[in-house]
């Protein structure tokens, strides 16, 4: 995972992550998922469970040690599905920013030789 991804990137993915999980996975878990620190992390959990999108439930894991189980609210569960829809729709609009981009330099590059040069760049992308 890339480590440059906006709040509500990160918030997506920690809902989607939580919501997808079934056992108990640690904050270092969750920050080696997302490619973040420790601390962001924290920070990022800590706000999802502030806004009441998810519960902890505190146990006893097999070293005899304090562990949480994190689990999406109903609240959870609406809000991630929001944010995959808006975090979808931000994806499709890059994309297709991408596509227009390419297109501009590929013309840039060579105009007469267009066909020959799109070949090579889908040959180097498969």
């Amino acid at each position: 995972m890339n480590k440059y991804f906006d709040e509500d990137d990160i918030r997506t993915r920690l809902l989607k992550h939580i919501s997808a999980s079934i056992s108990h996975l640690t904050q270092r878990d969750f920050a080696a998922y997302l490619g973040l620190s420790l601390g962001k992390t924290h920070y990022c959990l800590t706000e999802l469970i502030k806004k009441g999108y998810v519960k902890t439930t505190r146990f006893k894991n097999s070293r005899k040690m304090a562990a949480y189980s994190y689990m999406l609210t109903p609240q959870g569960i609406e809000e991630k599905s929001l944010m995959q829809v808006q975090f979808l729709r931000r994806k499709k609009s890059e994309y297709e920013r991408l596509k227009q981009e390419i297109a501009q330099l590929t013309q840039e590059l060579d105009p007469n030789n267009t066909t020959q040069l799109n070949r090579r760049i889908a040959h180097n992308t498969d």
